[in-house]
């Protein structure tokens, strides 16, 4: 199928989507008549097999659709959950799910019927899952489950998790395993909503596993080897996730670019003025940086490529980006700009975020600098994270999985 005819057909969606995006947020409600749009639209079978009602396409294609879901879709939160929903369970299924596990669960994600998840971080341990202490026991024929998770985006919401907890020694390369829990699984339980600066309409909460049982068939890959899924999980996370917020960004810029030409100020257009139009020269640049970091990176990946330097170089490119963006667009629309009518407030509030979740700038900065040889001190989590994803993060970097 043509990327060009994907990402216009999904325009026609974007309008409806948009309706009523600003009470949703200052209400911090998850609209279940938008998910019923997004579900029509297509867009959650972008990376699926066809067999399973998906579009079959590449990782490629689904970034550029979805870069132009953050161009069309003014709701930055459901754009976030609609990411989630194809990474956090999608991705990981179709990867190393068994055969059974995939013609069970993937024909709901592909229609959005079932609504996916990740639950990753917990409370104490923040960035370094190396220390995760929710644990799996194997009694019979299953696993029981006991222990917390926090930051779990969709979690209010969502009908099937990628939970990952401990199954071997603590501190263990090979100590993690993912899991695919049901939501009305005995033992396990929901916190309140978490109520957050931004992003309001993609629901957040705690899960809390008590002698929660998970059949063996259950485990996504193998036993001890839920890293390995974390890593392919992550990768498609911060690619998909980003090039949307890169897609918002270029409708920002335009926006900003329109009102500089249009708004008057001391006798001429405020785009005249150098102080305006550096700023604006800023926001095209970024976009520009972002948006060829994130497919270049892509392209990396899918050749088979060591994109570990790349990617975190993209993530914090892209999201450092955004928010500078998102600030520059408020401050030229002025008064308007901090106004929720305008809804560039709003933009701001969400970007912040995109600085925290898959691993905060400092991490990634960190993750950088080990790989250059300029950081030998394991205790600040460079190294480790290097060898995997526990740069997920918990209280400092984990919006998405939790």
């Amino acid at each position: 199928m043509d990327q060009e005819a994907l990402r216009n057909g999904l325009k026609s969606w974007c309008e409806a989507l948009n309706t009523g995006h600003l009470e949703r947020d200052l209400e911090g409600t998850f609209s279940e008549e938008a998910w019923k749009l997004v579900r029509e639209s297509g867009i959650l079978g972008l990376p699926f097999d066809e067999r399973y009602g998906g579009l079959g396409q590449d990782l490629l294609t689904t970034m550029y659709v979805l870069e132009g879901l953050g161009h069309g879709c003014l709701d930055g939160g459901l754009n976030f959950s609609v990411s989630t929903h194809i990474v956090g369970v999608g991705v990981a299924l179709q990867r190393f799910g068994s055969d059974a596990l995939k013609e069970r669960y993937l024909p709901g994600i592909c229609a959005g019927s079932t609504i996916g998840a990740h639950a990753i971080s917990e409370p104490d341990h923040g960035s370094d899952a190396l220390q995760m202490t929710t644990k799996a026991v194997r009694d019979g024929d299953g696993y029981v489950l006991n222990g917390a998770k926090c930051f779990v985006t969709n979690g209010p919401v969502a009908d099937l998790f990628t939970v990952y907890v401990r199954t071997g020694r603590e501190g263990g390369p090979l100590s993690i395993t993912a899991f695919l829990v049901e939501r009305d699984t005995p033992g396990l339980t929901f916190g309140e909503p978490t109520k957050k600066m931004g992003l309001r309409t993609s629901p957040m909460c705690e899960l809390y596993f008590d002698d929660c049982r998970i059949p063996a068939d259950h485990v996504v890959g193998r036993v001890g080897g839920g890293f390995l899924v974390l890593d392919h999980v992550m990768k498609w996370e911060i690619l998909c996730s980003f090039i949307i917020n890169t897609g918002e960004m270029q409708r920002r810029l335009e926006r900003t670019v329109e009102h500089a030409k249009n708004r008057v100020a001391f006798g001429r257009p405020i785009g005249g003025f150098q102080a305006v139009s550096h700023k604006i020269v800023d926001m095209r640049t970024g976009v520009a940086t972002s948006r060829k970091w994130l497919y270049d990176t892509a392209r990396r990946l899918a050749a088979g490529e060591n994109i570990t330097v790349d990617l975190a170089t993209a993530k914090l490119i892209a999201s450092e980006n955004n928010l500078s963006n998102a600030l520059a667009a408020v401050q030229i629309f002025g008064g308007n700009g901090y106004t929720v009518e305008y809804g560039l407030e709003k933009d701001l509030r969400n970007a912040v975020a995109g600085t925290i979740y898959s691993g905060t700038s400092e991490i990634q900065r960190n993750r950088v600098a080990a790989m250059l040889g300029l950081n030998d001190d394991p205790s600040d989590g460079s190294r480790r994270s290097l060898r995997g994803p526990s740069s997920r993060g918990g209280k400092e970097g984990a919006i998405h999985g939790g």
